[in-house]
């Protein structure tokens, strides 16, 4: 046996565990009036019956986004995935008729108001419904505009969907609209249709030439009207069409008359 250990004879009645000095200090500061913290595994506070719970902390982020969306204190309403759908939205719905299809599609974009009767005013597409008789895409209908809807309800710019939108192209052709627009796919008209909304709606600026470059287009403007205004000597011609030059007269009036060619200006002829 080692001098460690000891031999236990008696029985025992009382012990205590021996501590570093570290843990001996910290465990007689509750003594001296100083509370103890508790231990991390500790469970919560059980909250007295008929008491309301207390709301765990948001992250910092979320804390953020839920102070953005207050408005009874005057802070300034933004558009984001939380944001929740009034009973009520305005909304514009616009007509599209191609003709690669028989019927028609109405599209309904709803815009929420934010911050409405402040400064901060702003409408914000929140929604998109497409409708039409034709089912072949109802499909592909539904998916895009349950997609879209989210795209809104996320915020931030949205802009980038017109743009991703006119980039899809028709396998099989797209068709031209009256003015003289090429569209490339029903899918493109759709882009438009958006991106028309958004400007209607004050989202996105309508695009503006500067100065110099409206001179410059209405010169060259100016120019090919003056170009096309010029009409051939012979456009307007008395005589019949093909008439060919009389030496005479210096008239395009010399046809074949009798086998014999005849000017009908001064009735010169070879004949006679």
């Amino acid at each position: 046996m080692t001098e460690a250990a000891k031999k236990i004879s008696a029985k025992i009645v009382a012990y205590r565990v021996e501590q570093p000095p570290a843990a001996a200090e910290a465990s007689a500061a509750p003594e001296a009036g100083i509370p103890a913290a508790p231990p991390e595994s500790a469970a919560p506070p059980v909250p007295a019956p008929g008491a309301a719970p207390k709301a765990a902390p948001l992250p910092a982020a979320r804390q953020a986004l839920s102070s953005r969306t207050a408005s009874d204190d005057g802070k300034v309403v933004r558009m984001h995935e939380g944001l929740e759908r009034p009973e009520r939205l305005e909304g514009t719905t616009y007509k599209v008729k191609t003709p690669v299809s028989d019927h028609a599609m109405y599209v309904t974009i709803n815009d929420i108001v934010l911050n409405e009767g402040t400064a901060d005013e702003r409408r914000r597409p929140f929604e998109i419904f497409i409708n039409s008789k034709n089912l072949d895409h109802y499909q592909w209908i539904v998916a895009l505009t349950r997609v879209m809807s989210a795209v809104f309800r996320k915020g931030g710019d949205v802009a980038f969907l017109v743009d991703e939108l006119k980039a899809v192209f028709d396998p099989r052709g797209g068709y031209w609209q009256a003015g003289g627009v090429y569209m490339p796919s029903i899918i493109a008209e759709l882009g438009c249709v958006v991106g028309e909304h958004l400007e209607n709606i004050g989202f996105l600026g309508q695009p503006e030439m500067d100065e110099e470059q409206r001179r410059l287009l209405n010169a060259k403007r100016r120019d090919y009207e003056d170009a096309q205004r010029q009409e051939d000597a012979f456009a307007k011609s008395a005589f019949p069409a093909g008439a060919q030059l009389c030496g005479r007269c210096h008239t395009a009036a010399v046809v074949m008359m009798d086998g014999c060619l005849t000017c009908l200006n001064c009735g010169d002829s070879k004949c006679s």
